[in-house]
């Protein structure tokens, strides 16, 4: 599913402006303030949206180079390299469908999605680095997915906050919404 099928199936507001009892506030919705007015749930699609892209990236990156037997350092520069370009470009399609001038949406996607790209790829290689044996490990070893799907979930949990707080700020992926809501 698409992200903006996403939001027309479980984004539905009320006529009197509050949202279905069973999902937080749309993307974009802080408190008046700005401050801190984000949901926990709102972080956590946020945060899957951002993931969905990184672990598409870092997946194949991870497998390109461990497939044509390249060292580490490659390897990981390769995963996060292919990481932010699918984190952005998942972004950037759903902001072009919106309507975006490709300039423009590079923009929002970049601004959008940087912060908690580089957040998640921190956190998700050093899970991966500091897993004993897991830089050495070949596709076909349980250690090499468990340390990195292992990586992903820890980055999750550390990513959701950062993007709770800048969503409750107006920035990261409150940015995007607000220009394809």
């Amino acid at each position: 599913m698409d992200h903006d099928q996403h939001h027309d199936q479980h984004h539905h507001r009320h006529h009197d402006g509050h949202d279905d009892r069973h999902h937080g506030p749309h993307h974009g919705d802080a408190s008046p303030a700005g401050h801190g007015g984000a949901s926990w749930a709102t972080a956590t699609r946020a945060t899957l949206h951002c993931l969905t892209g990184c672990a598409v990236g870092e997946i194949l990156g991870m497998v390109i180079g461990t497939a044509l037997g390249w060292g580490n350092v490659p390897t990981m520069v390769v995963a996060i390299v292919l990481a932010f370009l699918f984190g952005y470009s998942f972004t950037l399609f759903a902001l072009r469908r919106a309507g975006l001038g490709l300039r423009t949406a590079i923009k929002v996607a970049l601004a959008a999605d940087t912060v908690s790209i580089a957040v998640m790829e921190l956190v998700d290689n050093a899970v991966v680095a500091l897993t004993p044996g897991a830089m050495e490990a070949q596709l076909s070893d349980g250690l090499f997915w468990a340390a990195l799907l292992g990586g992903f979930v820890i980055a999750f949990l550390i990513t959701t906050p950062v993007n709770k707080w800048m969503i409750g700020r107006g920035k990261g992926h409150a940015v995007a919404h607000s220009q394809h809501a």
